[in-house]
């Protein structure tokens, strides 16, 4: 097995799966996958752990064994537990990575897992707003600015997610220091700590409109290095206050907006592949993405 001083354990032909898929985890650690990426997998291959004997060897599981549990899992397990389509795809990803990682380090001399097809889902349309819808809650978010109490946050946070279109991670972690206020070509830098996400970084044209309102507001609530120093949840249950307070019928979100902002650069004839950077998707990403906003722009 390549790199096995990096494991606990010798996985070889003989070994269980159990172990194997300890060691398993231990190396999605240490390629620095997410936790929740960690945990989806590793109850995936749980679930097969469970299926099969306990004695099964890696080397004697068979295409036709790993083909009756996904049958068993899509059928209910026994128990009538549904399995959502985007949560099968998912586990046939789980065990095709599993044994592919098995066999490429030497641990077992056939994929078993090799021939089983890939199962592909494309989620439905997201909602978004209309251009009538934008107007209006973008006027509600002015109103609070010119209220008895004024207050910027709302038309702040709103006006970025529609001109940038970033997700919600990516705006709870904008700083100041992201803010680039050049007077002729102001620019949000969207960046990740972490070197493996450095493909999404990107820098995001901002209009000067919001500039404007950016600067009062900072000044307005103190701002000094995040953008919005509250939880992911404020600033959602900010976007919902908006959408009542507009009465429209959709329930404004961060992912709404995301949506939204790239449907209308999509009409607006932006090129596909300066959409994509902007977007922050890779190409795999883009491919579903492209897909739904052509379906999206015919509605």
């Amino acid at each position: 097995m390549t790199n096995n001083s990096t494991y606990p354990l010798q996985i070889n032909p003989t070994t269980t799966l159990p172990p194997a898929l300890e060691a398993w985890k231990k190396y999605l650690q240490d390629q620095d996958r997410s936790k929740y990426t960690i945990t989806s997998f590793s109850g995936d291959l749980q679930l097969l752990v469970n299926f099969l004997p306990k004695d099964r060897s890696l080397g004697d599981i068979t295409t036709g064994e790993l083909n009756n549990f996904l049958e068993w899992v899509k059928s209910g397990r026994g128990m009538g537990i549904a399995c959502s389509p985007k949560s099968f795809a998912r586990r046939i990803t789980s065990i095709k990575s599993f044994f592919r990682w098995l066999y490429s380090s030497h641990a077992i001399e056939i994929d078993p897992a090799e021939k089983i097809l890939q199962y592909s889902v494309i989620s439905p349309l997201p909602e978004i707003l209309t251009l009538s819808e934008m107007e209006i809650v973008l006027q509600i978010a002015k109103n609070w600015i010119t209220g008895l109490k004024p207050d910027y946050r709302p038309y702040t946070l709103l006006k970025l997610l529609l001109e940038t279109g970033i997700k919600k991670n990516e705006c709870i972690s904008l700083t100041k220091n992201h803010i680039e206020m050049e007077e002729k070509n102001p620019f949000v830098f969207i960046r990740y700590p972490n070197p493996k996400d450095r493909n999404k970084e990107r820098k995001i044209h901002i209009s000067s409109e919001w500039l404007d309102a950016y600067v009062i507001y900072c000044q307005q609530y103190k701002i000094d290095d995040l953008v919005f120093p509250w939880s992911a949840r404020r600033l959602e249950y900010l976007l919902e206050d908006i959408s009542q307070e507009s009465r429209i019928s959709k329930h404004l979100s961060f992912s709404m907006c995301r949506w939204t902002c790239a449907i209308n650069d999509y009409r607006a004839g932006m090129e596909p592949e300066r959409l994509r950077q902007k977007l922050g998707v890779s190409k795999i990403q883009w491919r579903e993405l492209i897909m739904k906003l052509e379906q999206l722009s015919n509605q």
